[in-house]
């Protein structure tokens, strides 16, 4: 199934979308594909209707920076490296910046990493893509694994995409990153580590979505099913709005 063009239609029916899509991968990701002792949860953003998936570890330790999490399950990057047509990884003096804060879920259990999915409403002012930037930016500074999904063309706040924006951030410049013209969407896998390396996808809508890994140590990591979950999540989409996102006239 393609990629729709999700400018088609109002920023409500995304986030519909968006919802059961995210309530898709959470089982997924519990049903088998995350090794034993990783889970996933739906968490609910302060201040706005915007959901995330975010992978936990159970590690109650102590301390600004925990240990890694053990080296057991996932693709070690060593044997297998992520099938991405891109990776950057950006040098070292652009991510030395002070690590003074441990990010853990309310129970105690140490956060490990956070899909997010781009939603209209994270470009829909100048301060709304920088504050996601700085949020995502937050998170890798605290060694927090991220995977960025944005099937959202960009726009005047983010004419690069939103991880134009995030590379800004990271690289600690103005140097614009060059987003392919024909291809304006963004899959971004982000590993933090002593490095940071970023495993990029474009895609145009209309393009098949592909799997994309999301870490659980700077060299071990799982595929994220993106097509067969965005598949099963579209499925319950009103007929109506089927019309619109596939360029057939709606029946009212």
């Amino acid at each position: 199934m393609p990629a729709h063009d999700w400018t088609r239609v109002e920023a409500g029916i995304f986030h519909d979308f968006h919802t059961v899509w995210i309530a898709n991968l959470r089982t997924v990701l519990n049903d088998g594909l995350l090794p034993p002792g990783y889970y996933a949860l739906a968490e609910q953003h302060f201040g706005g209707p915007i959901t995330d998936v975010l992978t936990l570890h159970t590690n109650p330790a102590s301390g600004s920076l925990p240990p890694l999490p053990p080296d057991t399950g996932g693709t070690a990057v060593a044997e297998a490296p992520p099938h991405v047509r891109r990776v950057i990884q950006m040098e070292s003096a652009a991510i030395a910046r002070r690590r003074t804060l441990a990010v853990r879920h309310v129970s105690g259990h140490r956060l490990i990493a956070l899909i997010e999915i781009v939603s209209p409403a994270n470009k829909d002012r100048a301060r709304s893509v920088e504050e996601f930037a700085r949020k995502v930016v937050s998170a890798l500074d605290v060694g927090i694994h991220v995977l960025l999904v944005d099937l959202f063309p960009p726009g005047p706040h983010d004419p690069q995409g939103m991880h134009g924006i995030i590379a800004q951030h990271l690289s600690q410049s103005g140097e614009p990153y060059d987003l392919p013209a024909e291809e304006p969407l963004t899959l971004a896998s982000y590993a933090a580590g002593p490095a940071l390396d970023v495993y990029l996808e474009h895609l145009a809508a209309g393009a098949s979505l592909t799997d994309i890994p999301l870490f659980l140590r700077p060299d071990r990591y799982i595929n994220v099913p993106l097509e067969t979950s965005y598949r099963a999540a579209y499925r319950g989409m009103p007929a109506f709005w089927r019309d619109v996102l596939e360029g057939r006239p709606p029946i009212a």
